[in-house]
């Protein structure tokens, strides 16, 4: 058996990716238009901003798991650009867990920066949907099919929603 698979804290991390990608996968879904461009305050990051952001904190925490402290900004694409980089991040960085090859930082360090701000950020998307009239329906994360390794954008149907 593979030394990653028996790593519990790997597959906490991978625990945590996939709860990223299911939440983030939601509250992405069905946006109503003008969305990606919206504004709470004239400095405030834009929903599309937030989506490139958090694939931004995906690309860096590749590096930091092999050792390199390297953040990377690029241009903002498209709405459909960025969700679908934010799909390919989050996925990159789940092989990375989830190959034998060592990590090169702490653990615990990777879950308290870019996971965690990503569950920040995507909590964010969901208050920006309920201001924009297209809230997503709660939901009782606890029930949710959620599981190592999936992490692309089609994630198991709701099990109990609520409004």
């Amino acid at each position: 058996m593979a030394v990653a698979a028996l790593d519990p804290e790997r597959q906490l991390l991978r625990h945590s990716v996939a709860t990223v990608a299911y939440r983030g996968a939601k509250v992405l879904r069905g946006v109503p238009p003008g969305f990606a461009e919206m504004r709470l305050a004239p400095k405030s990051r834009s929903p599309l901003e937030i989506v490139a952001h958090i694939a931004d904190l995906f690309t860096w925490a590749g590096y930091l798991a092999d050792g390199r402290h390297v953040w990377e900004e690029p241009p903002c694409g498209t709405w459909d650009v960025e969700t679908r980089r934010f799909f390919e991040q989050v996925t990159r960085f789940d092989a990375r867990l989830a190959s034998d090859e060592p990590i090169q930082c702490e653990t615990k360090r990777l879950f308290q920066g870019p996971i965690a701000d990503a569950l920040s950020h995507i909590g964010q998307l969901a208050l920006l949907r309920r201001v924009a009239g297209a809230p997503i329906r709660g939901e009782n994360y606890f029930q949710a099919v959620i599981a190592a390794g999936t992490v692309g954008p089609d994630q198991a149907e709701a099990r109990v929603e609520f409004d």
